[in-house]
């Protein structure tokens, strides 16, 4: 696969590079970023991907979260991608609203029309992200999985769905069960129709009964959220985790918001626990 590199800088001894590629799943070309630590000029490094959530792309963890300082501590590599496809036949939502097409893809693989062409995130973080990573000094036999919101979201279903892709997988404030949020609704209504029994293999909490592992959970969660009782319910997460006896660190922390300020206070803890379980 040919990788353009869009630019890159110098950034705590490695390298912090914006790239390129032509993406089957999403029929368009799409953008990540990558933090490559000093260890990876000489062989390749472990890494985690973070999925973004709402109206972030590929960019605002690279720049906002800090994670570049403990990754760098570890020897591990930071995979940034985008959060939906892009171009100009990409549809977006039809009112122009943030929570649904441009920048907010769900990770999930569009069945409905006019999404389905471009909207294949889920194919495009499981087979051509992994892809494109072949190409630089990342081993893919260690690979977490973190995310935020929509994207805390996007992490746990897609570990769940894929535990012999991941050696690890954590979340910041998850959308726990889109099936039980507005969010959710509009979203996979939206890319997988009417029908909920399709949503259900998208949902963290419907998927947590039928683990085939029980990769241990890693959530941190701010209780000064303004969308903690609406959109993301992790008491839901925790009742199934705790009935289906899977490992569960669910963090509440008292004052902290959505922002990316309460992402960058607890990232290093994070980033040390996928660290952990991709040296194991």
């Amino acid at each position: 696969m040919a990788l353009t590199i869009l630019s890159e800088t110098r950034c705590f001894g490695g390298r912090q590079l914006r790239i390129s590629h032509t993406s089957t799943a999403c029929n368009c070309d799409m953008t990540f970023a990558v933090f490559l630590p000093a260890e990876a000029t000489a062989g390749p490094v472990p890494a985690l991907i973070w999925l973004s959530g709402l109206t972030c792309n590929d960019e605002n963890f690279s720049q906002k979260a800090g994670a570049q300082r403990y990754a760098a501590e570890h020897g591990m590599a930071l995979i940034a991608p985008d959060t939906s496809p892009r171009g100009d036949s990409v549809p977006d939502d039809a009112d122009g609203a943030y929570d649904f097409g441009l920048g907010a893809g769900f990770y999930v693989n569009a069945t409905q029309q006019p999404f389905a062409t471009h909207y294949h995130m889920y194919d495009y973080i499981t087979v051509d992200l992994p892809t494109a990573l072949a190409e630089l000094p990342v081993d893919l036999t260690r690979i977490g999985i973190s995310g935020h919101s929509m994207g805390g979201h996007g992490a746990l279903s897609i570990a769940l769905k894929n535990p012999d892709k991941y050696k690890s997988v954590s979340a910041f404030a998850p959308i726990a069960s889109p099936l039980n949020c507005p969010w959710g609704h509009k979203a996979l209504g939206g890319y997988l129709g009417a029908d909920k029994t399709s949503w259900a293999a998208h949902d963290t909490v419907s998927l947590i009964t039928d683990a085939k592992e029980r990769l241990p959970l890693l959530v941190d969660q701010g209780l000064a959220d303004g969308f903690l009782a609406d959109q993301l319910k992790p008491e839901l997460l925790r009742d199934a985790c705790s009935k289906a006896g899977h490992p569960l660190d669910l963090r509440m922390h008292e004052g902290y918001d959505h922002s990316y300020f309460f992402i960058a206070s607890f990232i290093g803890d994070h980033i040390r626990h996928h660290a952990a379980a991709c040296k194991a």
